[in-house]
């Protein structure tokens, strides 16, 4: 048996993975820098996202590494609780989850509303937008999101008095503008991805014209590896830093997902198992931890680059792990003579494909109230943070959804003789209870009173309770009897009749 005859797709996978190796190398650097890390430890996500989670059963054409979306959560853990406790956080979040996947949780993700993940990377696209435009001009950045966008004019006003600051935002511009523009050029020379084509050329102006730019530091690939510690592990004794575990394990698994059923729409292959994806992603961050690495998710970019040059099964995403490695291992010297700007002006194109304007526009015209959900949350990321801005923006959408849920129609019939009819239609929840009192109540009290509830869908507790309690006070002179039925219990509501 040959090896074409056992691997039939060999040749397009082969070409796969080497296009995605040139997308996921300028990635893995800067998602590493911009966390506050070594760049070798997003080589290392990488690596292992290529070769352990590409080695698993999930989605077959997705490829995970270190995600421009998880870099404010990760440089936010390293500022409080230090590069150390990484490794903790990230090995931690991987066993939950492992545990979400064999519990069969992952396909509950996929009922997470739409609008707070558009939100929640809306968010995280404004803070690493803001937060590179510093690193570009070679400036600390505030810490907080808030800080960062006011900040803003004067990282300006300050860079255009320094040379240095200049040269430095012209390359990070540059990065940009090539970037951009590669897409209009031929389909030949696109064979060579925007991003990498752009550090490339950011290098050559550099080193050419000896200009006065930051440059990435270089530990080596061993040196950068540090398994947890006693002493990181005794972090875990903070209740804060649980927080930050339930948030990495919660929104990686949201973006691997989301990314999942984003891919299974570029081809005809196999379809995700969600759960099998769940636990292949548990495996990969709980390795990661243990390295010390970066936590990983799915990556839409490299997906979508692997699905578009061809690939056919899992082993493009295994090959660009191997080749991954080799870079790491064989040329770590290379990483020393990228610029920081340009690696700075990856990260602010990658954050501006995350602001969903598109989707804010056409949930405006459509659905006002889950583009506000999506707005708050965005704002609530940039002003407090992610894990907070994420879980306001959830309360926000499950308000909605049982704020419309409840919908009710209530009808008045007085025909002046008899008794007054009111009919309930509809769901009859505790948000609603305010207007069915505020109805029952407005009416007379001298006349007797039918309320029909056999048009309800629901009626929960509190306003069957509230129902009988009004109607118990309203009975309570002879002359003012009040008779409530409701639909036969088989279709789900006891039969409740109060009268005098």
């Amino acid at each position: 048996m040959t090896v074409m005859s056992r691997f039939p797709y060999l040749r397009q996978d082969f070409a796969a993975s080497i296009v995605v190796f040139l997308v996921a190398v300028p990635l893995c650097v800067g998602v590493a820098v911009a966390s506050g890390v070594p760049a070798e430890l997003g080589l290392v996500t990488g690596i292992v996202g290529g070769l352990i989670t590409g080695l698993m059963r999930g989605s077959s054409l997705q490829v995970s590494g270190p995600a421009a979306g998880l870099t404010v959560l990760v440089f936010e853990a390293v500022s409080e609780f230090g590069v150390a406790a990484l490794g903790v956080i990230v090995l931690i979040a991987g066993l939950l989850q492992l545990a979400m996947g064999f519990l069969r949780i992952g396909r509950w993700f996929r009922a997470i509303s739409v609008a707070v993940v558009e939100g929640m990377l809306c968010g995280i696209g404004l803070v690493i937008i803001a937060g590179q435009i510093y690193a570009a001009a070679g400036l600390k950045a505030p810490e907080t999101g808030i800080g960062k966008l006011v900040g803003l004019p004067g990282a300006f006003a300050d860079a255009l008095g320094s040379t240095e600051a200049l040269t430095s935002l012209a390359i990070g511009a540059g990065t940009i503008a090539v970037i951009v523009l590669w897409k209009k050029l031929p389909k030949k020379v696109q064979a060579v991805p925007g991003a990498l084509a752009a550090v490339m050329l950011a290098t050559l102006a550099s080193l050419a014209f000896s200009l006065p730019v930051a440059t990435v530091e270089v530990e080596g690939l061993l040196g950068v590896i540090q398994p947890p510690g006693a002493e990181a592990f005794g972090e875990l004794a903070s209740p804060a830093i649980w927080g930050t575990i339930i948030a990495f394990a919660l929104i990686a698994s949201a973006e691997s997902l989301f990314s999942a059923a984003a891919v299974d729409r570029l081809h005809d292959g196999p379809r995700t198992e969600y759960n099998k994806e769940m636990i292949a992603q548990g495996a990969g961050n709980t390795l990661c931890g243990l390295l010390g690495a970066l936590p990983m998710t799915a990556v839409i970019v490299r997906s979508s680059a692997n699905v578009q040059a061809g690939a056919k099964t899992k082993a493009s995403r295994v090959l660009h792990g191997v080749w991954l490695l080799l870079f790491a291992a064989a040329l770590p010297s290379a990483l020393a003579l990228i610029p920081l700007p340009a690696l700075a002006g990856i990260l602010v194109h990658a954050g501006w494909k995350l602001i969903p304007f598109r989707q804010v526009a056409e949930l405006w015209r459509g659905h006002k109230g889950e583009a506000l959900i999506l707005i708050v949350t965005a704002v609530s990321i940039v002003a407090v943070n992610m894990f907070e801005g994420v879980l306001i923006g959830l309360a926000l959408a499950v308000a909605k959804t049982a704020w419309e849920a409840s919908h009710l129609k209530t009808e008045v019939i007085d025909k002046g003789a008899g008794p007054i009819q009111v009919y309930l239609s509809g769901n009859a929840t505790f948000l609603r209870l305010p207007k069915i009192l505020d109805s029952l109540e407005a009416l007379p009290q001298d006349r007797p009173i039918e309320v029909d509830l056999s048009g309800l869908h629901h009626l929960d507790h509190a306003c069957r309770t509230a129902l009988e309690t009004w109607a118990e006070r309203h009975s309570a002179p002879d002359t003012n009897p009040v008779k409530v039925t409701s639909a036969a219990p088989d279709e789900g509501h006891d039969a409740m009749r109060v009268s005098s």
